[in-house]
């Protein structure tokens, strides 16, 4: 599950094929540092943009076969090619990025869910690929899993977003439940938040579950990476539940004895 902060990622995994670790580690890099450009540090929203625009152009150079001077787009460029993998996810990701440097709000779960299909769903999608995995009934459920893991990092990070301006909880869905704005910045832990939280960690887990027979139909070892991170983020979801909802005070995250729980449950599929 979680590395460093990307955390839908899993960069160089134990049960990742050494062979596919440089392939990893190549769409990390570029998937981490466009993602850093969009929400790390204090430049101002035009030179985010700007920075971004520049992954794109980089990105334009490899399609037309101009090889590329940034050693971290070398690496990638090679990877795209090796693996005969698509441009559309990482422009995808770049899309994502860039929506997060000018959207702090979403009206209802439309949005945010097309949101998720282009910051989370295109790294499922170039996993399969590495695999050779791209029939369409695997897609749909690695879209599923990848959304809903893109859920539950919202529903912990709550209280990171909110300090930064923004909130993930869609619109409607906030005011069917009677939860403010003001109620998110003060850490309100009262019925009514407890109620649209317990609704949208509902949600993740459908989608999880939605998606979750992919990793016993994929043989090998991404059958048991997706295994272990459908079980770490229903895990997670139950952490949040365990803390009464509160994410206001500590993030809900998987300790020692939780990963004993994933992998038993990994196992028992």
């Amino acid at each position: 599950m979680a590395v460093d902060h990307y955390e839908n990622f899993p960069v160089a995994s134990l049960l990742l094929p050494r062979r596919l670790v440089p392939a990893v580690e190549a769409i990390y890099a570029f998937a981490r540092s466009a993602d850093d450009l969009a929400d790390e540090g204090d430049a101002a929203p035009a030179e985010r943009l700007a920075a971004l625009n520049a992954y794109e152009a980089a990105l334009d150079a490899i399609a037309a076969g101009a090889p590329p001077r940034d050693p971290m787009f070398q690496r990638l460029a090679a990877v795209l090619a090796e693996y005969g993998l698509p441009q559309r996810p990482l422009r995808d990701l770049l899309s994502a990025f860039k929506q997060d440097v000018v959207t702090r709000r979403y009206p209802d779960f439309a949005r945010l869910q097309d949101y998720c299909r282009r910051s989370a769903d295109p790294v499922g999608r170039l996993m399969l690929a590495l695999y050779g995995v791209n029939d369409a009934a695997s897609l749909r459920a690695s879209d599923a899993i990848c959304t809903a893991l893109q859920l539950i990092n919202f529903w912990q990070d709550v209280a990171i977003d909110i300090a930064k301006g923004r909130i993930y909880l869609p619109q409607d869905d906030m005011a069917r439940f009677g939860v403010t704005v003001d109620a998110i910045e003060q850490g309100r832990l009262d019925p009514a938040w407890r109620a649209l939280m317990r609704f949208e960690v509902e949600r993740a887990r459908a989608l999880m579950l939605e998606g979750a027979p992919l990793a016993t139909t994929l043989a090998g070892r991404i059958g048991w990476e997706l295994r272990m991170v459908v079980q770490g983020g229903l895990r997670i979801l139950e952490a949040i539940e365990r803390a009464d909802y509160d994410v206001f005070r500590r993030r809900p995250r998987l300790k020692r004895l939780d990963w004993l729980v994933v992998g038993w449950r990994a196992i028992r599929m």
